[in-house]
């Protein structure tokens, strides 16, 4: 494919590039039995079976410009690829084609505009790490912590028992809402949690007894084992919150100090994601999304525009991830992707295993980035 080094590549602006030139016609000819048998398998003629018509009959059926269309679609999508690897540019999503000339016989002319990732002048990332990383402490639970987190198991330990009760007799209340609406039936929401305050409900004296009732069959033996079970998973959880804490407040601080055009497609598509993930999440509990969008009194362009400033910040964040990640080397072990990768096509079976592999990859990658600012 000599003719791809004839390409002209013209950056638009920060976060785009042109690209345009010419497919020969030899090109493009080596798809038109293949267009041809795509745009002719539904056609039907008399005397023929299926399947077995003549191209000559199809191409009278069909019509050259047609045929010579999807010809032009395929080339290009053989030889774009070739095109952004030969110049090494780092396009993100999908090209907008447009198609300058086109005839029998003659060269193909396109020309395609693709937003490509931006030039990004990184903050200086390891200073902002060490400087974070110094106010790590040591994470403790005081007694009063403990005495609050035994409090609230017990509080849904009554809440629980209260509700099942409730639903053993059948019974229905009506409770009315801080925004005035009135809601009739259990007195639980769609997640089976208590609709009224529990913090109003007596709850069970601690003791031996009411611990072995708590958790899982055996998994307290008193109230000390209790105790100390529970301050070990409670510092396990502010172990992780301080980290989350620390982990956010690093890469906001290199996000703000480094300097970059983000793209908009970038921020199309995080915004897509979401919308996605709320739809799965409706869906999941039976309702539609149109039914959801009238109880919040919101529409789609309401919640883009709600989300955007989260959107965001999520695109600056992978883009700086990504940065990172590029100048120190730094990848997904490749062990553990391929096991990922495995565990997951095994759960989502339809799922796609290219798109599996680039998720999966970007979270390890990301994983690994976290780590490295973590250690300095």
């Amino acid at each position: 494919m000599d003719f791809i080094k004839k390409f002209s590549i013209t950056p638009s602006n920060d976060s785009e590039v042109q690209i345009e030139g010419e497919i020969p016609f030899t090109e493009l000819q080596k798809y038109r039995a293949k267009a041809i048998k795509d745009l002719g398998k539904n056609i039907k003629v008399d005397g023929f079976r299926e399947g077995h018509i003549p191209d000559t009959v199809l191409v009278s059926k069909i019509g050259e410009m047609p045929i010579l269309t999807e010809m032009a679609e395929r080339a290009i999508s053989a030889v774009y690829p070739e095109i952004i690897k030969a110049n090494n540019i780092e396009a993100i999503g999908y090209p907008k084609i447009e198609i300058t000339k086109i005839a029998l016989e003659n060269p193909l002319g396109f020309k395609a505009t693709v937003a490509v990732l931006p030039k990004i002048e990184l903050a200086d990332y390891k200073r902002i790490a060490t400087k974070i990383n110094k106010t790590k402490s040591d994470i403790t639970v005081t007694d009063e912590e403990l005495d609050e987190q035994i409090k609230n198991i017990l509080r849904q330990k009554a809440a629980y028992e209260r509700l099942q009760k409730k639903a053993a007799a059948g019974e229905t209340v009506t409770h009315t809402h801080a925004d005035g609406t009135v809601h009739e039936g259990p007195d639980h929401d769609d997640l089976g949690r208590p609709i009224e305050d529990i913090n109003e409900l007596e709850i069970p004296e601690l003791s031996d007894e009411v611990v072995k009732t708590l958790g899982q069959p055996g998994q307290f033996e008193n109230v000390d084992d209790f105790k100390t079970k529970i301050r070990e998973h409670f510092t396990i959880e502010k172990t992780r919150e301080a980290e989350s804490k620390r982990r956010a407040n690093i890469t906001d601080e290199i996000v703000a100090d480094s300097k970059f055009a983000l793209p908009q497609i970038l921020l199309d598509s995080e915004i897509s994601q979401m919308f996605a993930q709320m739809e799965e999440e409706i869906q999941r509990a039976g309702l539609t999304v149109e039914d959801y969008l009238s109880h919040m009194k919101k529409t789609r362009e309401d919640m883009k525009a709600e989300w955007t400033p989260m959107a965001e910040k999520r695109a600056r964040l992978q883009l700086v991830l990504n940065e990172i990640a590029k100048k120190e080397n730094l990848k997904a072990d490749e062990q553990q992707l391929e096991e990922e990768v495995k565990h997951l096509l095994e759960h989502y079976k339809n799922a796609d295993k290219d798109r599996v592999r680039v998720y999966v990859e970007s979270v390890l990658t990301n994983e690994a980035v976290m780590k490295f600012l973590e250690s300095q």
